[in-house]
């Protein structure tokens, strides 16, 4: 079987598969062009806050702002360099990778924007770096598929079908039953949904990339009506993500959302793909453990970037109190009021 070929990883040289070596490039690629576009997307709503309604208060004076237009423009370069990066390496290598694009904002953030970057938040940085680096020297090669047809055979095998269904019962249940109830108290309702989502999502994201890959390397697959139908998928879980993820941010702290959105979409997509395209197998143990402690390494620095944004907002002298704090005399200050306005008070 082509799968003692496949089981090869970055560690071994021998074994180096230029498709992973492509897919590495176009994920890292993506998270360059989407942590810059925060940043200069941000810039464009100042300018645009500067001589009109903010953002925040129902404006849309930034649509007028070519800077803001030029931050949508490298999101949507980075979102096509991953979306390209699944038609060439696996999900558990493509995936991970995502928490790159944290780090390129934080320090950009830090170096244009003047939001300082924390002690702690610049070890969460090097965390991401190891555990992104140990994950990709250990991944598994890609999948040679041959045909949409090998796709949709390894889409409908009944591990995958069981997968599928229980996502599709739990999304149903939770936005019928819970997401009305407990959606505006429990962060989980509305992340969960994007989160289940997301991972079907991203499976047939790869299976298009690979058809389309197919394509123009003059395979004509858009003759075979299974990739219209991994199309037509990506369309709805697209638009149901956006939605349930708009909810949330509307809901939620973005410093709360984001980790938790990370690790649930990752852990999810990679379960995702272990079941479609047996990544893990042919990989040894040693092999899979190393990658689950590379991800976890990723986990661990992006909770601490999130988690440094509130000790920096703390110690700035303008910044929102997100939890109470004790003043000098024995009482508790006024969660959410402005320092300066809490002096003014006194």
């Amino acid at each position: 079987m082509g799968s003692s070929q496949q089981s090869g990883s970055f560690g071994d040289p021998q074994q180096i598969s230029s498709d992973n070596v492509n897919g590495l490039c176009l994920a890292i690629s993506s998270s360059l062009f989407i942590g810059s576009s925060f940043i200069i997307k941000k810039k464009g709503l100042q300018k645009a806050a500067a001589s009109g309604l903010r953002a925040g208060s129902g404006g849309y004076s930034y649509l007028m702002e070519p800077l803001w237009w030029a931050g949508m423009i490298t999101m949507i370069v980075g979102e096509i360099a991953n979306f390209a990066a699944y038609a060439f390496a696996p999900a558990v290598l493509v995936t991970p990778l995502g928490a790159l694009s944290i780090i390129i904002s934080a320090a950009l953030a830090h170096i244009i924007l003047g939001e300082k970057l924390h002690i702690f938040g610049i070890v969460g940085c090097v965390l991401c770096v190891v555990g992104s680096t140990t994950i990709v020297l250990h991944a598994p090669q890609e999948r040679q598929i041959e045909s949409v047809k090998e796709l949709w055979d390894l889409a409908t095998e009944p591990a995958f079908l069981l997968y599928a269904t229980l996502v599709i019962v739990a999304v149903v249940v939770i936005i019928v039953q819970y997401a009305p109830k407990y959606g505006q108290t429990h962060i989980i309702a509305y992340v969960g949904v994007c989160s289940l989502v997301g991972s079907i999502g991203v499976m047939s994201v790869q299976a298009l990339g690979i058809a389309l890959k197919l394509t123009f390397s003059g395979t004509n697959q858009l003759l075979y009506p299974q990739t219209w139908v991994f199309a037509v998928v990506v369309v709805t879980c697209v638009f149901t993500q956006m939605n349930y993820l708009n909810k949330a941010l509307d809901t939620f702290n973005t410093a709360l959302v984001s980790p938790i959105y990370y690790v649930t979409f990752t852990s999810l997509t990679i379960v995702a793909s272990v079941i479609m395209f047996k990544d893990w197998n042919g990989q040894t143990a040693t092999q899979i453990i190393t990658e689950l402690c590379g991800f976890v390494t990723i986990l661990s620095g992006t909770f601490l970037l999130h988690k440094t944004k509130d000790l920096v907002e703390v110690s700035s002298p303008t910044a929102f109190m997100r939890y109470p704090k004790y003043d000098g005399g024995g009482g508790s200050s006024e969660e959410g009021i402005p320092l300066k306005n809490r002096e003014s008070m006194r």
